[in-house]
């Protein structure tokens, strides 16, 4: 089993415990996103058809870092890495984009889906995005510093948080939680 089956095998357990009358399914345009959300929608009965697609979920523009390890970075670029390992909500990628830029552009996506989300408990929306996407909303949404979104929220490939909406405020369920079980050594 795959680790994109395994994550949609564990939504579907998770959504038996919620209400929900209504799922929406959005996912950002990158393949890895749509493929991961394909086997979410088969759990849940839906077709691929049913997934909506919004351009402004895409990963941060690394520019001219794409493709380089951390280390490449620093080497190409001293003084612009360090300033972006200490603020890369303010800093930019050299032509690529700061967290704030991902902000800007994924954000009225979040709060168009929590707008809805709010409008009637019984609904619930299941979002494919990318690593420095979601920190940044999580992080926005725990009224942190938008500047250690990468010190303070982590995202693992498959790991998934889960946010209600209600009376105004969210209510943070889940974190990160892990796609796979593992079950402990020595049993």
């Amino acid at each position: 089993v795959d680790v994109a089956t395994e994550l949609a095998q564990r939504l579907d357990a998770e959504l038996t415990e919620l209400p929900h009358d209504q799922i929406r399914l959005i996912s950002s345009p990158a393949q890895r996103c749509r493929q991961t959300m394909a086997p979410v929608a088969d759990a849940l009965g839906m077709t691929a058809d049913a997934v909506e697609v919004e351009p402004d979920l895409i990963e941060i523009d690394y520019g001219a870092w794409d493709g380089l390890t951390a280390e490449e970075c620093l080497e190409r670029d001293p003084e612009l890495r360090r300033a972006w390992i200490a603020d890369p909500y303010h800093t930019r990628c050299p032509d690529g984009e700061s967290g704030e830029d991902v902000a800007r552009r994924a954000f009225p996506v979040f709060h168009a889906i929590e707008g809805w989300l709010a409008g009637d408990r019984a609904r619930c929306a299941i979002v494919v995005a990318h690593n420095h996407v979601n920190r940044l909303r999580i992080c926005a949404l725990l009224a942190w510093p938008m500047r250690d979104y990468r010190r303070r929220v982590a995202q693992d490939p498959a790991g998934y948080s889960l946010i209600s909406y209600g009376a105004g405020l969210p209510g943070v369920r889940r974190i990160n939680a892990p796609a796979t079980f593992k079950a402990p050594a020595g049993d």
